[in-house]
């Protein structure tokens, strides 16, 4: 044994299947369908597109470490295999479900060995490498960091959250797309006419029709749509012609309700719920409702929702229309106390609403630039005359002399000193209500304003009685 084959795995075999080969025929046909090099790969042109960086990369070997994160089914696994092929680097395989820190660090301990050695390069390929703990991470930092392996990790999950800083650090981060239905379409093709890998030995004839459907339904998921052709393929019995006709319906039947892409802790719960509050400020009732229904479809938890709605009713239509707030809070109530599936209706309602009100977030701007004022300047004593004076003794302090009673002048308005400084923080527009509040608050200012600028100072505290 070499010295560099101490610990070592046997590479990867490229295996080349053929139409008789049993034992790649048990395998599924989305894995013997896996693209051999980048001229069979579909997808994933913004970064493998004639002149895109990583093709670059690949074809001239010289790939450092990677990261790929995207959904299931677009081609991560694929795409590092097809990196192996080009490389002249030794390519390993880990899982992040699998391995542990020993295992780790002997393929780490081989690689150094067989680069001293040989010369010879290690590309390490970690699928689902976000099933890493950090100490399992932290292990892998020296050596990519001194080009002892170059990395290549694939995740479903966003790397930035998921994976150690250091460790995205040093990588190249590519994020992988769900394919589009055309891409699909190419694919489930090559597989009915690919002889040698796929279902081309067998006689089957597909309607575009029930094409289009697995293309459609599989949400860009390579791997299922693959899989649900062959399904369709492996149990429909041929006709008299002994020919296999998959349908419509058979498609129908094989692909089955759609698993929507949506972890209930992860990236696609917190994007349709930024895609969800984005389209009720745009004021796009029918996008509104179509994330809603992805997040009713995959059973999210309507308090969650109802949440959401109402600091988009607050911050986003807030007094261009203040009932927005009250109907998101009654369908807050209301989802909270029917439940799913009934809760759906609440929050359609106060979705639509919020999405055709008009907008105005002053209020939003208002608060957060009068917390900037107190957290970044001298905070501002309370003028004496609105000081508490409901306790023994306040007078003779001089709180609340001088305070003028709103309610007993006319319009119940009267112009005085209320912050001790002049500021402004509230800029009301023009949208639905608040044009209303403009106007009002436009001829209060004036006075308001007039009173600050006077200075108005309430009457000397008595002095102490004598005794």
């Amino acid at each position: 044994m070499a010295p560099d084959d101490l610990f070592d795995e046997q590479p990867e075999q490229q295996h080349q299947p053929h139409a008789g080969d049993h034992a790649v025929r048990q395998q599924p046909l989305a894995t013997r369908m896996r693209p051999r090099n980048l001229s069979e790969f579909v997808g994933q042109t913004h970064i493998l597109g004639p002149g895109q960086l990583l093709r670059r990369a690949i074809e001239a070997d010289r790939i450092q470490s990677l990261i790929f994160f995207g959904p299931p089914g677009t081609g991560k696994t694929s795409l590092a295999q097809i990196i192996a092929s080009h490389t002249r680097s030794k390519f390993v395989r880990l899982s992040g479900v699998e391995s542990n820190v020993s295992e780790l660090r002997q393929v780490l301990a081989t690689a150094a060995n067989r680069l001293r050695n040989t010369g010879q390069p290690t590309i390490l390929f970690i699928d689902e490498i976000h099933r890493f703990n950090k100490a399992q991470q932290d292990v892998l930092l020296p050596d990519v960091e001194n080009g002892i392996v170059r990395l290549i990790g694939a995740t479903t999950h966003n790397p930035f959250f998921f994976v150690n800083a250091p460790l995205v650090s040093r990588s190249q981060i590519f994020e992988l797309h769900p394919l589009s239905e055309d891409e699909i379409m190419t694919l489930l093709r090559r597989a009915l006419t690919d002889t040698e890998r796929g279902l081309g030995h067998m006689n089957i004839k597909a309607d575009e029709a029930a094409l289009r459907h697995l293309a459609k339904l599989s949400d860009g998921d390579a791997r299922k749509a693959l899989n649900a052709l062959e399904i369709a393929a492996l149990t429909t019995a041929p006709g008299k012609d002994g020919v296999i006709y998959i349908d419509l319906p058979t498609a129908e039947q094989s692909i089955q309700k759609k698993a929507v892409v949506y972890n209930h802790d992860e990236d696609g719960h917190y994007d349709t719920i930024s895609a969800y509050i984005k389209s009720m400020r745009g004021s796009d009732p029918d996008a509104a409702l179509y994330w809603l229904a992805k997040m009713i479809h995959a059973g999210e938890d309507p308090r969650f929702i109802a949440r959401r709605l109402m600091i988009c009713a607050a911050e986003d239509v807030g007094l261009a229309d203040p009932m927005a707030l009250v109907l998101a809070t009654a369908a807050q109530q209301a989802a909270e106390f029917v439940g799913w599936p009934e809760a759906r209706i609440p929050l359609a309602e106060a979705t639509i609403y919020v999405a055709t009100a008009p907008k105005s977030n002053s209020a939003y701007l208002a608060i957060d630039a009068a917390l900037a004022d107190v957290q970044e300047s001298r905070t501002l004593p309370v003028p004496t005359h609105l000081r508490d004076a409901h306790y023994k003794g306040a007078e003779q302090l001089g709180h609340g002399v001088g305070y003028e009673y709103a309610h007993s002048h006319p319009d119940h308005f009267v112009a005085q000193d209320y912050l001790g400084a002049l500021r402004r923080y509230y800029e009301p527009t023009e949208q639905g209500h608040e044009k209303k509040i403009k106007e009002r608050l436009q001829q209060l200012r004036v006075m308001l304003e007039r009173a600050k600028q006077t200075g108005q100072k309430p009457p000397k505290p008595p002095t102490k009685p004598a005794k």
